[in-house]
């Protein structure tokens, strides 16, 4: 375990490196982040192998940092903010990922000739955005405007619409199979529950921060001294806290997933810092996420380098047309689900132009949900479940390269990077 830890801290060290060199080349760093994953892992180096990835501490690792991804989401869910915004939102949300389950859908059915229960499959898993990409690029470059605005709330109410229409589609495509009926309670307490777990650790956690560590004022020399000592204490009374609470989180959700149902703990981050973002007050959120955005920094690359291991570079020189299918139908489902959406609600014109290139990444819940279909599918239709894990690890490999470099362009399109006029390269965010 202990040597399994300094393997990870070397990695992140390596592709944080790999990341700062990439952009150089005035592409974002989390290009270098999912190189390097894919670079070390089984299928290149095999430094991150399969006995790290299936160890129960790196599993930890790996919740604790889709709880802190999460908490970057949640921060944005103030309520009097998503009361003027909350109906647009809800519906872009709703045409983008549902114009990209249509688009797939229907593309499989027409160039596949596969069954329908197999093209809704293939639809259902392309539903789905992975937050981390753009997230990071938003936090990279600083990217500020209507499109970045739109994102991170959307990311939350995406993961809830692909959860709910992956685990329908698959409750039905299986439930023909095997003749059980599809149990709508189970789909809809895999997304109430991380949400509940999140939202009670996020009140306790709210409770105890609410009021500030009354600093000592005095008219004495030595105020500065003085001012400082008591706001490095009360930063590290916010990490203590916040911690432990994160942990806590953290460990109702594992238990929860190891005995009673599967969920997602990215949906018990956002419900944990929404509840303290709506409780504590915007002065004291800004102190609270001072603190913990070089740790939630620090988890988005260990997520993005967790995302690109898996990923088979080899794929690449071995997709056909159905991979093609895939990357095509999904992303113009995206885009053109968007525009609508963002139309309908009357959103900035910006944002219906540009968020759909900022939805195209999505490898790391598009792979946990080939997963959960080939388990599903592979008793009773095993060349089928084939073509769909085949088809997504290869889409996976090359939507991810080209989604993250569009969701670049989407923000320097909307304006949202600024650019420096003397040397004409984007800065990254202090």
């Amino acid at each position: 375990m202990i040597k399994g830890i300094i393997l990870l801290v070397v990695f992140t060290v390596i592709a944080l490196i790999v990341g700062k060199l990439v952009s150089k080349l005035k592409l974002p760093s989390i290009l270098g982040w999912l190189l390097t994953g894919m670079v070390i892992g089984p299928h290149a180096l095999n430094w991150m192998n399969s006995s790290i990835m299936d160890a129960e501490w790196f599993h930890i690792f790996s919740n604790v940092a889709e709880v802190l991804v999460g908490i970057l989401i949640g921060t944005e869910l103030i309520l009097e903010e998503l009361k003027k915004s909350g109906k647009q939102i809800i519906t872009i949300c709703f045409f983008e990922g549902m114009t990209a389950f249509i688009f797939v859908t229907i593309a499989f059915l027409i160039f596949a000739d596969i069954p329908i229960s197999i093209a809704l499959v293939f639809g259902a898993i392309a539903l789905a955005t992975a937050p981390a990409p753009s997230l990071s690029i938003v936090k990279e470059y600083n990217a500020k405007g209507p499109v970045s605005k739109t994102l991170i709330p959307l990311a939350a109410l995406d993961d809830v619409l692909a959860l709910f229409v992956f685990f329908l589609v698959i409750g039905v495509v299986s439930g023909t199979m095997t003749g059980e009926k599809v149990n709508i309670i189970s789909i809809l307490m895999m997304i109430i529950l991380p949400l509940a777990i999140g939202a009670v650790t996020g009140i306790i956690v709210a409770k105890i921060l609410q009021n500030k560590v009354h600093k000592n004022v005095t008219v004495f020399a030595g105020i500065a001294e003085s001012e400082t000592l008591n706001k490095e204490k009360s930063k590290l009374e916010i990490l203590l806290k916040l911690t432990l609470l994160i942990v806590v989180t953290v460990i109702i959700g594992r238990y929860v997933n190891d005995n009673i149902l599967s969920i997602n703990l990215l949906l018990s981050g956002i419900s944990f810092s929404a509840i303290i973002a709506n409780m504590v007050g915007q002065e004291r959120l800004h102190e609270i996420m001072e603190v913990i955005n070089p740790i939630i920094g620090i988890a988005l690359v260990i997520m993005v380098i967790d995302l690109g291991a898996p990923l088979d570079y080899n794929l690449i020189f071995g997709a056909g047309i159905l991979t093609a299918i895939y990357i095509i139908s999904r992303g113009g489902g995206k885009i053109l689900g968007a525009y609508t959406g963002g139309k309908l609600s009357k959103a900035d014109d910006k944002v219906c132009k540009y968020l759909g290139l900022s939805l195209l990444p999505h490898s790391g819940v598009s792979l946990i949900f080939t997963g959960i279909a080939v388990t599903t599918l592979a008793p009773f239709v095993p060349e089928y479940a084939a073509m769909i894990q085949g088809t997504i690890a290869a889409a996976a490999v090359i939507n991810e390269i080209i989604a993250v470099f569009l969701a670049k362009q989407a923000f320097k399109m909307a304006g949202e990077i600024k650019v420096d006029k003397d040397s004409n390269a984007e800065p990254v965010s202090n």
